[in-house]
């Protein structure tokens, strides 16, 4: 370890206990669910922002924060700037925030294109703030975490997307074969400060970390030079946001399991299953209700529906309407497609080597989300769709006839199949289909070269 890791988690931790003990586990074993009130005793949280300062807690925040990295906020400041920063002024932030003071900077602005157009706007807080909100997430989702519903997956220590989506396909299975796929409109940039705040004092009393998440809320945005006021939402791109949004639909979540509803929350993402049309529009018409009147959210209608499973998707994939299959959805198809398209254009002027060894991560990542369908077919034909795409880039980069013949025959293509290919004024996209190629670019070829298959079968 370098004398500056050392140096700065000794001062986080010296600081609140002076221990400079190694930090806790990141990711505690799971614990069996317990009982748990939704409000805490005001006695058991008073003093709140002291456990946010431990020293152990500190140090696990900043390794979570170092290893995500991320772009720098408004101030410039690097992960690599903020260890010497941290280790000189962190006497001074502990102090603000155990007298109520800090005062967070404002986020910078960064827009995202969506897959189905338009942009998602993020607010990226700079560093120091980014480890404290860590810090506070740490000591709030372990005391909030136990209160949530079971039927929530978003954001959770333990829970993830594809628990969601199979528990989706269980409903449906059961019969409940028509969603109610509600999307909320703007959810993080619309979410009501004093509605939100007010569920947040209901279960802790230590009013400066009350202040220090308003003040959070409150930071403001800069974009092109200026800061702008915040009056609303929860800037998408800090730590601490995630679990804002599960305090704030937790009370979706408990009406929904109020009226005896199948259902399945994903942040924002939220999918009723019932067994009728006639019924999923009434509950369509009830839960917006709700959402405005109770939690001042609204509800788009535009790509809200009342429908047959395979009609929607949820978290990427679509389900059919027996259960019986969980399929990728056609969106996903797409944008998965036009992302290979871009790392695969014939005119990129690069190695084949070097295309797989641009193209490896993306597909494993893919792999690791995707390959939860249950349609091995389309994965196997999407893994001849894009050797095709490679076989496409080849034939184009061999240039003339005569070096493709060379090629050719030095694959092992006889002399004649050889020269009718090589001759060929057929495109490069049809040519990518041709016998001749296929047997010269054989698929052990790309395994050879890294190239990830996309289907692994269960007992591979």
């Amino acid at each position: 370890m370098s004398g500056k890791r050392q140096n700065i988690q000794y001062s986080l931790a010296s600081e609140s206990n002076g221990r400079g003990e190694a930090p806790a586990a990141e990711h505690p074993r799971a614990e069996p669910p317990v009982a748990t009130p939704a409000v805490e005793s005001p006695a058991v949280t008073e003093h709140l922002m002291e456990e946010v300062c431990d020293g152990e807690n500190l140090q696990s925040a900043w390794k979570r924060v170092r290893r995500n990295q991320g772009s720098p906020g408004v101030d410039g400041m690097t992960i690599d700037d903020a260890k010497g920063y941290l280790r000189e002024h962190w006497p001074s932030i502990r102090s603000r925030l155990l007298d109520g003071t800090y005062q967070p900077q404002p986020v910078k602005r960064v827009e995202i294109p969506k897959p189905d157009g338009g942009v998602r706007k993020l607010g990226v807080p700079c560093i120091v703030d980014r480890l404290i909100q860590q810090a506070v997430l740490q000591v709030l989702q372990e005391r909030w975490d136990p209160t949530f519903s079971e039927h929530s997956y978003g954001f959770r220590p333990g829970r993830s997307a594809h628990q969601a989506v199979a528990q989706a396909q269980r409903y449906v299975a059961e019969g409940y074969n028509v969603v109610v796929d509600l999307d909320l409109e703007k959810f993080f940039d619309r979410v009501n400060h004093d509605c939100l705040m007010a569920r947040v004092a209901a279960r802790i009393s230590d009013k400066r970390v009350l202040k220090l998440i308003r003040a959070f809320l409150k930071a403001g945005v800069v974009e092109d030079g200026l800061v702008l006021p915040v009056d609303e939402g929860t800037p998408q791109g800090g730590p601490l946001s995630p679990l804002l949004s599960n305090i704030m639909l937790d009370d979706l979540d408990r009406e929904l399991a109020r009226r005896g509803h199948r259902f399945c929350r994903y942040a924002d993402d939220c999918n009723i299953y019932v067994r009728s049309i006639r019924a999923g529009e009434r509950v369509m018409a009830s839960v917006s209700r709700f959402l405005t009147q109770k939690l001042r959210l609204k509800v788009n209608e535009t790509k809200s529906a009342v429908a047959r499973p395979e009609e929607r998707k949820f978290l990427g994939f679509s389900i059919s309407n027996d259960g019986s299959e969980r399929r990728i959805a056609p969106k996903a198809l797409d944008k998965f497609k036009e992302r290979v398209r871009e790392m695969t254009s014939r005119i990129r002027g690069l190695s084949l080597s070097q295309i797989i060894e641009e193209l490896a991560p993306y597909l494993i990542g893919w792999r690791g989300y995707f390959g939860f369908c249950q349609t091995p077919r389309v994965l196997t034909n999407l893994e001849a769709w894009i050797r095709r795409r490679l076989r496409s880039y080849l034939w184009r980069q061999g240039g003339n006839g005569h070096n493709r013949f060379k090629e050719l025959r030095r694959r092992g293509v006889s002399q004649f199949r050889a020269a009718v290919a090589a001759g060929s004024p057929t495109g490069f996209w049809r040519m990518s289909g041709h016998p001749a190629v296929q047997a010269a670019l054989r698929n052990h070829h790309f395994d050879s070269l890294g190239l990830p298959r996309l289907y692994v079968p269960a007992s591979a």
